[in-house]
């Protein structure tokens, strides 16, 4: 379950010390070094793990590690690799996980999309995959490629997020508003809107815009979380809790978790304001009690306090809820293994490997076998100290 931590600390100067830390550093965690196989003329340590590059070594890289181990920086460590770019995960053509350099990766979609530009799936995935590391130039063209071949609402939406961060505000006001039309039932071309009327620096647009976004979709926890924030840059936090819980008691909004997940996330990631914090969770599953995410986080706030019963209470009753949601699933074994309550997960993974749920089914089955091979460790330690 996930914990919160402090920000590092910078530490005072220590005196040099030994050790495999080397001087002045106090190994609290792992380390590594990076050296050629013949560094190793008795045998590969048996805690090594071995790099095989697939592509091109890095030539320079290579040269220096001859004389001896080097320090590298991750950008350094994907040249030696043979990497166009930072490291992407992709999947091969066994479905296995592979890991590319970024820049191979969109040479890649960009070579599928130009070679079939009548498949507009091609650019979509292509333009997504530009958009997630905000190439959003590169992206506009794609998709208005794919607009003006008869794209959706969607390929509308994606065509005015692009231009809205190049501040290209008149066509993206322009674009967002068509994708608005065709997207009647969707929250996030106003929303979208409200952060162009934003850096337009027009508060009263911006504010109907997101109203807007929460009267299509009341359940929209990105809807409520911008209200609070606008409302907490144009009064305070006190008053925007306050005119929250004013809108979320509306009859029309009473009966959605939405504002009050909004508001514990505001609250959630300082141990100084958690109890506030859980508050509105509390308010979110009581409003809408087999909520997904409401559950997941007023979970995952009894988790960070260390409160595994107050999570295994919560969560105890949804059994059939996770066989839907693997992040409810995770945080119920998380409780239950730290509680050594081995019935009660046996049972748990054995309901969760029923699940047609294909992201559920795997998390059981991968569980499962590794806590078979704990007690099988474990008998194996018993038997070996008899």
């Amino acid at each position: 379950m996930s914990m919160t931590t402090p920000d590092p600390k910078k530490a005072p100067p220590q005196q040099p010390q030994s050790g495999a830390g080397g001087p002045g550093i106090t190994l609290t965690g792992g380390a590594a070094i990076l050296a050629p196989i013949t560094a190793f003329p008795n045998g590969v340590p048996s805690n090594a793990m071995v790099l095989i590059p697939l592509g091109p070594n890095g030539a320079p890289i290579e040269k220096e590690i001859v004389n001896g181990p080097v320090a590298l920086q991750v950008e350094e460590v994907w040249k030696l690799l043979g990497f166009n770019g930072p490291a992407i995960q992709v999947q091969d053509d066994q479905g296995r996980p592979i890991a590319i350099g970024l820049e191979d990766l969109l040479a890649g979609l960009e070579k599928h999309w130009t070679d079939g530009q009548d498949d507009l799936a091609r650019g979509r995935v292509y333009a997504q995959e530009l958009m997630k590391y905000t190439r959003w130039a590169k992206a506009e063209g794609v998709l208005a490629k794919i607009v003006a071949l008869g794209g959706d609402g969607e390929d509308w939406l994606a065509l005015g997020v692009t231009q809205l961060n190049q501040d290209k505000l008149d066509k993206a006001e322009a674009t967002l508003k068509g994708s608005q039309n065709l997207l009647k039932e969707n929250p996030f071309p106003s929303l979208h809107l409200a952060k162009l009327f934003k850096a337009r620096k027009d508060a009263k647009a911006e504010r109907e815009a997101v109203e807007r976004a929460i009267q299509i979709e009341p359940n929209s926890v990105d809807a409520w979380a911008y209200l609070t924030n606008y409302f907490k840059e144009q009064v305070n936090e006190e008053a925007a809790v306050k005119l929250i819980e004013e809108l979320a008691s509306a009859p029309v909004n009473a009966k959605t978790a939405a504002p009050y997940v909004a508001l514990q996330g505001f609250f959630a990631n300082e141990e100084s304001t958690r109890d506030k914090a859980i508050t509105f969770a509390k308010k979110a599953v009581d409003r809408a009690p087999t909520d997904p995410l409401a559950l997941l986080c007023l979970s995952a706030l009894y988790g960070q306090g260390g409160k595994l019963d107050e999570v295994i209470k919560t969560l105890a009753p949804h059994e059939a809820v996770m066989q839907r949601d693997v992040r409810l699933a995770h945080n119920y074994f998380e409780a239950l293994f730290q509680s050594r309550d081995m019935p009660k997960i046996t049972a748990l993974l054995n309901k969760l490997a029923t699940s047609p749920v294909r992201e559920v089914k795997q998390f059981a089955i991968e569980r499962s076998r590794a806590i078979s091979q704990m007690l099988q460790q474990q008998q194996q330690a018993l038997a070996a100290g008899k």
